[in-house]
This record gives structure tokens, sequence and C-alpha cells, in this order.
């Protein structure tokens, strides 16, 4: 890989280096995507993406604007069905049970494979309604709904700074902790994974920092997939790394998102196999 040090700043990747540097390092796989396309009416956003994302590691997903990204992450938990005219090809396996049979419950879906968003959504409630909401309506059997706040909120490091002011609005949080606490209210309903959709765009670098430092936390308890625009804080925070471009059809100019290579953080930013990667991340395109 040619020398980038005049692009961008060094990259560091000790704890992806410090995972895979065993020769047993294969950690079972939770979601895998085959052949996916993404579809909204007659446009093709997505197409033949493979992908397979692994039990407590963190992939980021990166790429210029319109490849794709966010389309694939909304479609980890079909979130896409939200929008009309979308509908996907191909299988998204969860745990060996594609996400998209005609007998699956997508707000299971959701419940297991939850969504934190660009920028924070806390709902016009108490913070402790806030965390209280998903256990609620989806009728989880909590022995004690104090516990399972506080220990939502701890998991998403805010219970110290919040435990004196439960029944105060959320909407008083600053936008750090507002994005933690919706990563508690992800937590409070007990998924398996973790999608952030660009959950750092819009704070401080206080406040990422504290984000991606949890992130690396909740790692040893669940999946994380991220979007990201940000190829330092991929290269901080995720064990491997797709990267995505969109190619232009000649004729009517849309754009449609293509995987182009994926692998462990590390080699995908040190030693790419695509030279298109090479370009992205060496600040030549996109």
């Amino acid at each position: 890989m040619n020398d980038i040090s005049g692009a961008q700043p060094s990259m560091h990747f000790d704890h992806a280096l410090s995972r895979t540097a065993h020769a047993d390092y294969d950690p079972p796989t939770v979601l895998d995507c085959n052949d996916v396309n993404i579809f909204y009416g007659s446009f093709r956003a997505v197409t033949g993406v493979s992908l397979a994302f692994h039990r407590h590691e963190i992939t980021a997903l990166i790429g210029p604007s319109g490849c794709g990204k966010s389309t694939v992450l909304r479609s980890l938990n079909r979130m896409n069905d939200l929008v009309e005219g979308a509908r996907v090809e191909g299988t998204i396996m969860f745990n060996d049970e594609n996400i998209y049979g005609k007998d699956v419950d997508a707000i299971e879906v959701r419940r297991r494979i939850g969504m934190v968003f660009q920028k924070p959504n806390p709902f016009p409630k108490s913070i402790y309604d806030n965390i209280a909401y998903g256990p609620r309506v989806t009728g989880m059997k909590v022995s004690s709904m104090d516990d399972l706040v506080e220990e939502a909120l701890t998991k998403a490091a805010l219970w110290d700074e919040v435990k004196d002011k439960l029944k105060q609005s959320a909407f008083g949080l600053s936008g750090g902790q507002q994005q933690r606490l919706c990563i508690a209210r992800t937590i409070a309903v007990q998924p398996e994974v973790i999608l952030m959709d660009e959950p750092c765009s819009a704070l401080d670098p206080i406040a990422t920092t504290k984000i991606e430092d949890l992130m690396h936390e909740l790692r040893n308890e669940y999946t994380i997939v991220i979007v990201t625009h940000n190829m330092q804080q991929a290269a901080r925070v995720a064990d491997r790394t797709a990267f995505f471009t969109a190619l232009a059809d000649d004729t009517t100019g849309d754009r449609t998102g293509v995987l182009v290579e994926y692998d462990f953080t590390s080699k995908l930013f040190e030693q790419p196999a695509d030279q298109r990667t090479e370009d992205y991340i060496s600040g030549r395109f996109g």
C-alpha cells in the first residue's frame, strides 16, 4: 500500500490485533448476508452483498455517501420494511434463520437486533420511562423494572450521571448522554445484536470518545455493527471493516451500492486487496 501519511492521521489497531493474534480465533457467525439485493421500487440500491458478522465483534461499514451502507444496516433488522416500496432479495440469516422468512415476526427481529440512530432520539418521557418503555410494550417478564433500568443504564455508562434524576425529562440530558440513553433503551429489551448508524456524527469529540469506549465494553456481551464516515473511528473501534462503493448506471446515472472488500480492520487499512479501497482510505476518491 502506498504511503498515505500525508493524507490522514496514523491509525492504530491494537484492539483488533490482540484479538486476532491467536491461530484459533474463529468466532461464530451471528448474521450472514448471502447475495443480498435491496430495492426501493424499481431502483436497485444495493447489489450482490455477501457479508458475515461475528459474535462479540464490532464490524464497521465504511464508504462514500450513497454507497448503501445505511441501507444494508437497516436491512439487518428489517427496518427497511417501514419504507414503502422497499424489498430485499437474497437471504439474511440470524442464528441460522432467515429474518425475511414468511413466518418471521419483524417486531421480534427488531427486539433481538436493536438499532441506535444517527441523532439521539429519546422519547418525550422521563429517563426511567425511556428505558422501561421497550420491556413494557413487548410484554417482557421482568422481576424488577427498577433493577432492569439500573442495569441498562449501567451498561450504557450512564447510571452514575442520572441515578438521582430518573424522573426528569430525557430532553434535559446533553447530546452525548441522550445517545447513551438510546443505547441503554436498546439494551433494555435484551438484544443479541446492536446496529449503530453513525452514532457519533452529531456529537462533540469528548462525547464521541465516551461512545467509542462504551462500544468496546458492549462488545463483550453483544455483536455490534456500525456505519461510520469517520475512517479513524473505524480503525479505533472495529475488529473487521467492510468497504462499500457506488457504481453509476451509464444510462440513468443511478448509483448502486456494492461491497468491494471485507477483512480484519488492520489488514483492510494497511494492506487492502482492492485498489478502490486504497484510493478511498488514502483520500484520492470519495
